[in-house]
């Protein structure tokens, strides 16, 4: 059984956590193909266990990943009394991702990304998902070397900003005892407004 305020030691959350890790690169992806128009096997996600062949010389594909996680915009924790009460905590966080495109139409498809991504249309299914865009940047062009050659690369950084709100059994103070200098008081409540 989980711990509770009143059972002293950690507090878990009683709700899930957003996504992270797969479950949000799969969302990413989702969202690059549907802007880019790249095929599906051509959105992947930055880091992953075993990787893939890479596409063919001829093709410009894409690597998404997030490399940054911050909670830089403040935070609130707000108590709720309904049933036997529980805190909500929320905050914003940022995230940081890059794409980086390869092959010949690499600057193209990365400069493709950058504006349509500020489509609010483009935009609906991160909002479905809780997060904002705040800013895309310049899109860097550089040359990879895979073995003797170069491959063309061009990278963009992008910044989301998401709300995350994770409850915990923080519950319901239902008696208090205040020591005064000439003895105790003790005050039973019936609802939690009445302490």
């Amino acid at each position: 059984m989980a711990n509770t305020s009143a059972t002293g030691g950690y507090l878990v959350p009683t709700t899930p956590s957003p996504a992270y890790d797969q479950p949000l690169d799969l969302q990413l992806q989702s969202v690059v193909r549907g802007i880019t128009g790249l095929r599906g096997d051509l959105v992947r996600p930055r880091w992953q266990e075993k990787p893939p062949q890479q596409p063919a010389r001829s093709d410009t594909w894409c690597a998404i990943g997030i490399i940054r996680i911050g909670a830089a915009y403040g935070r609130t924790i707000q108590h709720h009394p309904e049933g036997d009460g529980h805190d909500e905590e929320e905050t914003y966080e940022d995230l940081e991702l890059l794409a980086s495109f390869y092959g010949p139409g690499c600057g193209g498809m990365a400069a493709l990304l950058r504006d349509g991504l500020w489509i609010p249309q483009n935009r609906e299914e991160m909002r479905a998902n809780g997060m904002a865009l705040t800013d895309t940047g310049r899109v860097t062009l550089l040359g990879e070397p895979i073995g003797p050659e170069f491959r063309r690369r061009a990278d963009l950084h992008i910044t989301l900003a998401r709300n995350v709100s994770r409850s915990y059994p923080i519950l319901n103070l239902l008696q208090a005892q205040i020591f005064l200098e000439t003895g105790s008081y003790t005050q039973n409540a019936t609802t939690p407004s009445e302490i």
